[in-house]
């Protein structure tokens, strides 16, 4: 593979704020995740059947607990709270 990724362009589709070097990073692995890529669509998946037997496997919520029972608890146990709600520290930047 001899072609040149244009992974700023790439950031701005997926509508991602990247750092120089993230920029870095990128450019030396997408190469290579797209190339295994490449790698298991050669894969010959001819002998294999698709299962039919595929069904959910979470379990029915036969025996809820009654609303709010463990509200309080919880909120008690937080280290931070807002009213009735538990308080975290901002982990995403919001830029407008």
């Amino acid at each position: 593979m001899n072609e040149k990724l244009d992974i700023t362009a790439l950031a701005k589709l997926a509508r991602l704020e990247v750092s120089s070097e993230e920029l870095a990073r990128l450019e030396k692995e997408i190469p290579s995740i797209l190339e295994f890529v490449r790698t298991i669509q050669t894969v010959d998946v001819s002998g294999v059947q698709e299962d039919k037997g595929l069904r959910n496997v979470m379990r029915a919520d036969e025996n809820p607990h009654e609303t709010e029972l463990y509200t309080k608890k919880l909120l008690d146990a937080a280290p931070a709270r807002e009213g009735d709600r538990i308080a975290v520290k901002q982990v995403i930047s919001r830029k407008k």
